[in-house]
């Protein structure tokens, strides 16, 4: 098996927390400790011994995870570290050389390289800009064939922010139905939605679905490392075993801490701060691109810190954000780590004031380059 290169990981390990200003982040600006716990909390954890957690997550935060999936049940969920391990190990489990496997781009590429490293055949479908990131239905349904395995996607989406209306998440559930094929849903960034409206989840759909979430983007919590998968209790006790030849076992600590997140009172104070910063700093990001607009073309976003931007600049978009590294000690991601070039990924989940300078610092890059392709 041999695995491509995944750029946009590459990148972000490399320099965002060596620049000053990192706007590359797709979730707002983590929690603390002191934010998250009170003190009685913060007593208990000081006595929680540090041995191995549950493997598959203990029964009491496969139970709070349960509780966000109505009819489903602690069996039916599998606790990973981080989502990118939920969807190393579905992948791994799920897909065999030769496989068809029909994917959505713009999109998070961890799973892109994976299918192909293990030998699949992938067939992308495209959220079309002149549709508002929605997808092209009548291509979709073109694309699946008797050998379709799976269809991938994620929504809300990575990089675009978009949300699938219902009509087109039936319409992926009725392509899949008719192929046999399961669909694997990434929801992570379910939470961080601009207005009150939640994004519906697969879960519950269709009965070949499994579904990732985690507390990375909408929990501000990515530190923690907890992800999830929910899907049948007989799919959760197959894949529950390749868990056993990856990481073994959450951390004790992160599982216990994602317990309090997660509880019902604390859940709605954190999703609250997710939205009150993503409304209060999309404002600032919006003003800052309608300045620009002889640069930038953006829908704005639906969900996620996250704005997917076109600008009409010549140069590559991998070479600008690498002279905004150099240049000005900025990390944004470049719209070619998405397969397409001449876009940018601007996260807005960072504080106001940090925001704002950095904002100041792209202008002036883009004005240069401006200039000098004039």
């Amino acid at each position: 098996m041999k695995i491509e290169p995944f750029k946009m990981e590459r990148m972000q390990s490399t320099w965002e927390n060596v620049v000053t200003y990192n706007l590359s982040e797709s979730g707002v600006h983590p929690l603390s400790l002191q934010e998250l716990i009170n003190q009685e909390e913060f007593e208990e954890i000081l006595g929680l011994g540090l041995g191995y957690c549950q493997t598959n997550g203990t029964p009491e935060l496969r139970e709070a995870i349960s509780h966000l999936y109505p009819g489903s049940n602690a069996e039916q969920i599998l606790v990973t570290n981080g989502s990118a391990e939920a969807n190393f190990v579905l992948i791994w489990s799920n897909i065999e050389p030769g496989d068809e496997v029909i994917f959505m781009l713009p999109n998070y590429m961890q799973m892109w390289g994976l299918v192909r490293g293990f030998g699949a055949a992938v067939k992308p479908f495209y959220l079309s800009e002149n549709l508002n990131w929605a997808p092209d239905l009548e291509e979709l349904k073109k694309l699946a064939t008797k050998k379709t395995k799976m269809i991938i996607i994620t929504n809300p989406n990575n990089p675009t922010g978009a949300v699938l209306s219902e009509e087109a998440m039936q319409t992926i559930i009725n392509i899949a139905e008719e192929a046999d094929a399961w669909i694997l849903a990434d929801e992570v960034y379910q939470g961080a939605e601009l207005d009150n409206e939640p994004t519906q989840s697969f879960y519950g759909k269709y009965k070949k679905v499994m579904v990732v979430n985690g507390l990375s983007k909408a929990y501000g919590l990515p530190g923690l490392r907890v992800g999830w998968i929910v899907a049948s209790e007989d799919f959760i006790k197959k894949t529950w075993s390749y868990h056993d030849y990856t990481t073994i076992a959450p951390a004790i600590l992160s599982d216990r801490l994602a317990q309090i997140a997660l509880s019902p009172r604390n859940r709605e104070k954190i999703l609250k701060r997710t939205k009150s910063i993503l409304k209060t700093n999309f404002l600032l990001l919006d003003s800052w691109l309608n300045k620009h607009d002889d640069i930038f073309k953006f829908i704005p976003p639906q969900a996620g810190a996250i704005a997917f931007v076109r600008y009409n600049l010549k140069i590559n978009s991998t070479r600008l954000v690498n002279k905004l590294i150099h240049e000005k000690s900025l990390l944004i991601v470049p719209g070619d780590h998405f397969e397409m070039d001449h876009y940018l990924r601007i996260g807005f989940g960072e504080k106001e004031k940090k925001l704002l300078d950095a904002l100041e610092l792209i202008r002036e890059t883009l004005l240069e380059i401006k200039k000098n392709e004039g």
